[in-house]
Order: structure tokens, then sequence, then C-alpha cells
């Protein structure tokens, strides 16, 4: 599967997720079930990844930790609150550059629709017509707020 193809598997579960437990819940629960969700889609997902730094010689083992991995492929980080900070982006940068991965998202349950909490980041990555993005809002650093778009729709301006 490519980065997009795995990307769409985790929107559609984490709004899966959302709808079933909704929002205000603590952010472990929601990495629990929606680790769940996608194993029972058939991906390879592992939790709380370390994620080191290395300076010169020096290494820093478990720098980090990423909340979800899927496939090697796409960094996930969870947040549960009222309003996602330039901070929580930058986080998710900050995991894309260190793991080599092209793709991450920011996943806010705190959203009372979870399409409202998906937000989206590249690292290097070549988005293909299989994955349609509509944009809702776009910032200074690259980070967008996304709906998904059905292949061919059209998507809004």
């Amino acid at each position: 599967m490519t980065e997009n193809e795995i990307g769409r598997v985790i929107v559609d579960a984490a709004i899966a997720v959302h709808r079933g437990l909704g929002s205000g819940l603590l952010e472990t629960i929601y990495e629990v079930v929606l680790v769940y969700e996608l194993e029972q889609r058939g991906l390879r997902v592992e939790r709380q990844v370390p994620v080191s730094i290395r300076y010169k010689e020096m290494k820093f083992d478990e720098a980090f930790r990423a909340d979800i991995v899927v496939e090697d492929k796409v960094v996930v980080e969870l947040k549960s609150v009222e309003q996602v900070s330039q901070a929580h982006k930058k986080q998710l940068q900050t995991y894309l550059r260190l793991t080599g991965c092209k793709l991450g998202f920011l996943l806010n349950f705190g959203e009372a629709l979870m399409k409202r909490g998906i937000t989206r980041a590249v690292n290097g990555l070549d988005d293909d017509d299989t994955f349609r993005l509509g944009v809702l809002a776009a910032d200074k650093s690259g980070f967008e707020k996304m709906i998904i778009a059905r292949k061919g729709a059209k998507t809004p301006s």
C-alpha cells in the first residue's frame, strides 16, 4: 500500500472511532481503540514508537515517542483537546523528519466532528490521485485541515 492508501484507511478508522466513542475521552483510549480498528483493517500498527535524535556523534534514544506508526510509513499523532496548537503541528513535523516517514496525521478527537480534527502533514511525499483531499484551511507551515473527497469528486474551494 502507498502512504496515501494507508492514509485513507487511517482517516476512515478515525472517523469510525469518533462516531463510536464521541469526543471528550482521554487520548490513550482513542489510541488503543484506533490501533484496534487499524489492525482489524489489516494494517501493521505500532504504539508508542521510540523516536531517536542524533547530533554529530551523539544519539538520544527514545527522545520522543510517536503515538502510532502504521506500516512503517505513516506517523499518527493523537490529541483530545479543544483546539490543536502550533506546538502540536510542529511535534508531528519533527516526528516525520526524525523517522523519515513521508506522511503524518494529527488527529484531534476533541472536535465535535472528526473531519474538523484531521490535519495532514507531508515530508517529501508526492500526492497521487488515489487520495483526493479538499483543503479547509492551510497555515504558513504547510499543514492543512483536510476533508476527504471521493476520487473524481469536486473538492471545496
